[in-house]
């Protein structure tokens, strides 16, 4: 009878040590854009914070919108020594692009959600439509008339404006540019008259009297801009383009380890100290279980799908 109840005990210990002596060695923290964007910003913020008694050092794989760090972190080896801070261009790219290395869905393992990024549609001012319902009469009025800036195809900037477009049945003129600040530049002169721009850097200038606020993206307002209506309150129901941002895994990780990474970075983002650093970069700390952002992705990777296709949208 003591054998038998000191064999489990014993089996335990024969298989424990695999587990826990994770990491080993530093832990990689890939971010497939370039340092100072929302997914460096959070993995900084995060890798800083760990305590895994083994360095987790930041490293920052930028180009062709993400796919190349992607890529690597798919492919590398599923020990939990490689991970990676991403947004959800994750899965808009694998319907912009027909050749990805790499299944957002199948080829790697979500931790947990890290923040939401809010993005607010503003105009010119010397654009008459001031209200989203304006916008789309006008715009139904005049087809391929009014324009709309991005800083380029396939950017939650633009995918967001399609999917208004698709939603209202409305045909705007899209001015994709090479990165962000070309596109505000040319809207605050006022040489497109729309765009889809993140709440921090939208709220100035629209305080300024250099841009006026149409609708907010989110599901909620904003509370930076508590009198701007959201999408689904100026008539645009079941439509928000929130930016949702997260920590994944190679496919094969060990659940034990996901896991453990959830836990550890969830206390970090639920810290007052992460409320007030991400706010300053228009950021919302969010957690969730791996299997939410599971779902957030697989939706969003079939939603985003359906806007591509309705719009023809081809990757430049």
């Amino acid at each position: 009878m003591r054998r038998r109840q000191i064999l489990p005990f014993a089996a335990v210990l024969m298989v424990a040590p695999s587990a826990f002596a994770w990491p080993d060695q530093p832990v990689k923290l890939v971010v497939p854009f370039t340092p100072g964007t929302g997914p460096d910003i959070i993995a900084r913020f995060v890798a800083e914070r760990l305590k895994f008694g083994q360095p987790v050092v930041v490293e920052n794989v930028a180009g062709a919108s993400g796919n190349i760090g992607s890529q690597q972190v798919a492919r590398a080896k599923a020990d939990g020594h490689t991970l990676m801070s991403s947004v959800n261009t994750l899965v808009m790219n694998a319907s912009l692009y027909k050749n990805l290395p790499y299944d957002p869905v199948a080829d790697f393992v979500p931790i947990g959600l890290t923040a939401w990024g809010s993005l607010v549609l503003v105009a010119h001012p010397s654009q008459k439509p001031g209200t989203l319902a304006e916008l789309i009469a006008a715009a139904k009025a005049s087809p391929k008339t009014l324009t709309y800036g991005s800083p380029g195809v396939g950017t939650p900037h633009h995918l967001s404006m399609a999917l208004v477009e698709t939603t209202a049945g409305i045909e705007m003129v899209h001015v994709p540019y090479k990165g962000t600040a070309g596109a505000v530049q040319d809207l605050l002169g006022g040489q497109v008259g729309y765009m889809f721009l993140p709440v921090h850097v939208s709220a100035q200038h629209i305080r300024a009297g250099k841009l006026k606020a149409i609708a907010a993206g989110s599901p909620q307002r904003l509370p930076q801009l508590t009198d701007v209506p959201t999408l689904a309150e100026s008539g645009l129901k079941g439509v928000d383009v929130d930016m949702w941002y997260g920590f994944f895994a190679p496919k094969g990780t060990p659940p034990e380890l996901v896991e453990r990474l959830n836990k550890e970075v969830s206390a970090i983002l639920n810290s007052s100290e992460a409320k007030a650093v991400f706010e300053a970069q228009g950021l919302i700390p969010a957690t969730s279980t791996p299997a939410t952002l599971g779902e957030i992705v697989a939706r969003d990777k079939t939603r985003w799908a359906d806007v591509v296709a309705k719009r023809g949208i081809q990757p430049e």
